[in-house]
Parts: structure tokens; sequence; C-alpha cells
């Protein structure tokens, strides 16, 4: 009898506290409070606004993030080099791929050869709509080094008296990056000049032959950069500087020919 009696009295007390739960001294009324707090993070995560270009590089499938983040970044590396496009083609992807040398450079001297689409490597993939990580091997070999060979083409512009204007356009997050380069003579002083059209506040800064010329901008919108000279240096290279796309640099080469 006295057990059942201490069982109800446990039973009501339990369903008092629970209508009427106690409060902390600091609370004038009941507050729920979260299991776990969130914690703010102090690592700041980069936009990685150049990324955007992949969608238009002319591939079969496309690759994967981090994928086209190293080939961008070696590109950047290794597109003022003098080295043939071969060797660099090699050297950007064999990061990807090591102790693989001897093949990169066989399926690089296809990729030079063949139109993008039609690399004979490429021919044998069982399924077109395959992810990269399905492909064989030398099926990702040949889908990089198409990668870079379009990368490296779009950050180097060529100009001469003959094509004396090119215009680049870079797929950015924020919007298209446009750059018109002019390659022009006046008198005995040949010029050289980049018009860009930023989609975020940014820097432009033109430097080759000890020369330097930079312009900035805090908000969107066109920039000019100029170098004059007797005789135009063989390479250029071309700094767009936008912070809130990415924090890297995005560099490009411009080469102007007699």
């Amino acid at each position: 009898m006295q057990e059942r009696f201490q069982t109800v009295i446990k039973q009501r007390l339990k369903i008092h506290i629970e209508n009427h739960p106690p409060l902390f001294p600091w609370e004038t009324q009941i507050v729920d409070y979260p299991d776990t707090f969130d914690e703010p993070s102090l690592a700041i995560t980069p936009n990685w606004g150049w990324m955007a270009q992949q969608s238009k590089l002319n591939l079969p499938i496309p690759l994967p993030e981090k994928v086209f983040q190293e080939l961008l970044a070696r590109c950047q590396q290794i597109v003022a080099s003098s080295l043939p496009t071969g060797v660099k083609l090699v050297q950007v992807v064999e990061g990807l791929f090591p102790n693989e040398s001897h093949t990169l450079n066989d399926i690089a001297g296809l990729v030079l050869r063949s139109s993008y689409r039609s690399v004979s490597t490429l021919d044998t993939m069982p399924n077109i709509q395959s992810d990269y990580s399905d492909l064989g091997s030398r099926q990702q070999m040949a889908l990089s080094l198409m990668a870079a060979k379009q990368i490296l083409d779009n950050l180097t512009l060529t100009v001469s008296p003959i094509n004396p204007v090119v215009e680049r356009i870079w797929l950015t997050s924020a919007g298209a990056l446009t750059l018109r380069v002019e390659h022009y003579s006046q008198g005995d002083m040949t010029q050289l000049r980049v018009h860009g059209d930023l989609p975020a506040q940014g820097i432009l800064t033109l430097r080759g032959n000890d020369s330097i010329a930079m312009a900035q901008s805090l908000n969107p919108g066109s920039l000019s950069v100029e170098i004059s000279c007797k005789q135009l240096h063989p390479t250029y290279t071309l700094e767009v500087e936008c912070p809130d796309i990415d924090p890297l640099p995005l560099l490009f080469v411009i080469n102007p020919q007699v």
C-alpha cells in the first residue's frame, strides 16, 4: 500500500513539474533554449568567381569543380612562359596524373592536332554523358588536356598590325568580364591599349618591358590602361583584380606581333 502511495505521489509531482517547470533566477517566464549553439565560423569561404568560365568551354562533359580549379591555377602560373604549347599542357595537367608524363605527352599531341570534340581517346567513351569520375584514366587525361588548352587560349591575346584589335570575354560569377586590346602606331611610337569592362570594382595592371600602367575603379564599369614605346616588348601581362569576385587576380598574356 505504501509503495503504491509513493508511486502515485511521484506521478503527480512529475505531471505538476511538466506543467509548471521551475524558472532560473534570471527568468521571468518559460524560455525555450536550443540544444546546441552554432558558433560563427572564423574561416572565410573564398568566392572562386573566375571558375564560371568553365560553362563556356567546348567540352563533351563538365569537369569537377576541383579539377577545373587546379587547371586554372596551373594555367595562371604558366601562361606567360615561352615554353611550347605541348609542354605547357603537360605541365598544367601532370599534377593530376603523377608519373604519367609519357602518356600525357602522347595525348597532348592528339589534342593539339585534333578539334576539341574529335580526340580519338574520347571517341571510345562508353557514355558521353558519363561523369568525369566514371571515365578511364586516359579519357580523364584527354578531357583535362582539352580544358587546359582552351583555358590557355582564353588567357592569351595576340595583336598585330594586320589584326590590331582583339576582344576577349571571360565569364565570372558576377557577370561577363570584357577585354579589348588595341595595337596601333602614332608617329614613331607604338601603343598598346587595353579597355576593360569589369562586372565589379577592380584594378587593371598592364606590365612589360620595364613599363607599367594601372587603373582602378571602386565600381563596376570601364577601365583603360596604355603603354607607349618605340618598340613593343614581345610579351605583356595583364592582371585583372576583382576581390569581390575572386580572391586571386586573373592573369592574361598579350603578345604584340610586328
